[in-house]
């Protein structure tokens, strides 16, 4: 039966000491006791806010796509956040942080605590994992509506459990080569993302770019059907607006927990002060992005055409983007500085959205120029405006600081901005070298892209079983409707007559082993061909 704090303390309390010394004693002890469990709470708070942005990124995917793609989206994001509960229990946890004792020699990935075996705080673990999950599901609305189910569950899996976490190690633990926490931190201060423009968004956002440029963009997105480029790129209906602002607000309130959680403990004046910061510039990062974006918009296509509009996505994309940017340095600046960050990163977003049209690359909700770009702007604006004050409030050091500030002090120290370009090209290469190779070989077995007949009748209807929403087959042109429910019902036939023939077979005690090819008894035919039976003939 649990005890309170005052009951837990008094047990411990030695008859040996006087009656004072008990009481300063217990005093001391029960003090101690509330703040762990103030701690403990907060952070279990943080990590569930965190977790909520899972539904602001299932609501902001689901507004994004087509209606015929919905349930698929939606599953998706599902999937991610279940590969990534069991892939960072596992393994994850442990190559972040397994062995990572600060002052402990330098490692490139953790080794110990596996299936979170000899984990004393599961609230850190539960914190850690709903990060992991966020970067996870950054790829998913890149992705949309044409990627395969498998496909997409064994990224999540590789992410959450082995990439993700190689990073975590290398910038957060306290023996990784680019961490502040390091005995021998990089060029004297190590990388510095209080809690994760470039651990978290950049990994996601990098994977997202890497994964859309070898999927390629969706049927009818730059192409038309004979291969030609289209002067204009085909703009896809999106499922729903409201929905899309929804995602972006639950994202925004979710936020909060990212930043102000990375805290990590409030249970002193001083912890409180640190929060406090990293909430407010977290808003003010948001506003000025989505501000920058809208307004900047508007005068752009106001002076092409000369008749503009003030577009919803680029302003609620514009908030995404400050929310991204500020994570790294949410409580090193100054306000006056997340807004200054903020307004660029609405800048930086508009920008690589315009160029990944230019390229060809197709992201579905946005999501590469958000948070790859804004990822690593962040990073380098820690390089940028990082405070000394708060660096040592924070980090214990104020020897390396932003590079306008050591312009104040009259030098031109640039170990801080250093180390943070060397974290980013860290995160890209490691990124790239292992997601680049993992989606080739998916692509070059047929495994990551879906068929050209189920992306056109939808992700729903090919993989689920119909559509959730009636008015999905509105989007569906009759020709295309049929030849899929024709080649539908050709597969149950061939799958019919192969356990029919598997059955007769072993009921005449012939061996199994000999049963026609399983590549040529599965075969689909192509639309409207005639079916072909288990030997090959005509049927």
């Amino acid at each position: 039966m649990s005890s309170s704090s005052y009951e837990h303390c008094l047990a411990d309390l030695s008859d040996a000491l006087s009656q004072d010394e008990k009481m300063l004693q217990l005093i001391a002890c029960v003090s101690t006791d509330l703040a762990t469990g103030v701690d403990a709470f907060f952070l279990i708070y943080a990590a569930s806010l965190v977790f909520f942005m899972q539904a602001g990124f299932a609501m902001l995917c689901a507004g994004a796509v087509q209606t015929k793609n919905v349930q698929n989206a939606m599953l998706k994001n599902l999937l991610d956040a279940c590969a990534a509960a069991l892939g960072f229990y596992s393994v994850g946890y442990a190559f972040a942080f397994g062995g990572s004792e600060p002052g402990g020699k330098t490692t490139f990935i953790g080794n110990t605590n596996f299936f979170l075996m000899g984990v004393e705080d599961y609230t850190f673990w539960l914190f850690q994992f709903a990060f992991a999950a966020t970067s996870t599901t950054i790829v998913a609305g890149t992705l949309a509506e044409r990627c395969q189910m498998a496909a997409y569950f064994c990224y999540s899996i590789i992410l959450s459990g082995f990439v993700y976490p190689v990073i975590v190690h290398a910038v957060w633990s306290g023996t990784g080569f680019l961490s502040p926490h390091n005995a021998n931190p990089l060029f004297g201060v190590g990388v510095i993302d209080f809690a994760g423009s470039g651990v978290v968004h950049a990994t996601g956002g990098i994977t997202a770019i890497i994964a859309a440029k070898i999927l390629g963009a969706r049927r009818g997105r730059f192409f038309d059907e004979a291969g030609n480029k289209l002067e204009t790129p085909k703009t896809f209906k999106a499922h729903s607006i409201a929905l899309q602002t929804l995602g972006s607000f639950i994202l925004w309130f979710g936020w909060y927990g990212f930043n102000v959680g990375s805290a990590k403990s409030i249970s002193s004046a001083s912890q409180a002060q640190i929060a406090a910061l990293a909430g407010t510039n977290t808003a003010l990062s948001a506003a000025a992005g989505g501000v920058g974006s809208l307004v900047t918009n508007y005068i752009i296509v106001e002076r092409k055409q000369g008749e503009a509009n003030f577009s919803l996505t680029y302003a609620m994309n514009g908030c995404l983007a400050g929310l991204v940017c500020i994570t790294a340095g949410c409580a090193l600046v100054e306000p006056w500085a997340a807004v200054i960050l903020g307004f660029i990163a609405g800048l930086l977003y508009l920008w690589f959205s315009g160029v990944l049209v230019k390229v060809c690359i197709d992201d579905a909700v946005d999501a590469i120029p958000v948070h790859m770009i804004n990822g690593l702007w962040g990073l380098i604006g820690v390089g940028l405006f990082a405070t000394p004050d708060h660096m040592q409030s924070v980090y214990g050091n104020s020897d390396n600081v932003g590079w306008f500030y050591e312009w104040s002090r009259g030098s031109g120290n640039f170990n801080l901005m250093g180390c943070q370009l060397v974290g980013a090209l860290f995160i890209i290469a490691w990124v790239a070298a292992v997601m680049g190779p993992f989606y080739l070989v998916l692509d070059y077995y047929g495994l990551f892209r879906s068929d050209a007949l189920e992306e056109i009748v939808g992700l729903d209807l090919s993989f689920h079983g119909g559509s959730p929403n009636p008015g999905a087959p509105e989007y569906i042109k009759p020709e295309h409707l049929k030849a899929f429910n024709e080649r539908k019902q050709e597969m149950k036939e061939k799958r019919r007559s192969m356990l029919k023939h598997e059955t007769t077979m072993a009921s005449s005690g012939e061996a199994l082993d000999s049963a026609p090819d399983t590549e040529e008894a599965w075969a689909v035919n192509e639309p409207g061909a005639e079916p072909t039976s288990l030997d090959g003939k005509s049927g």
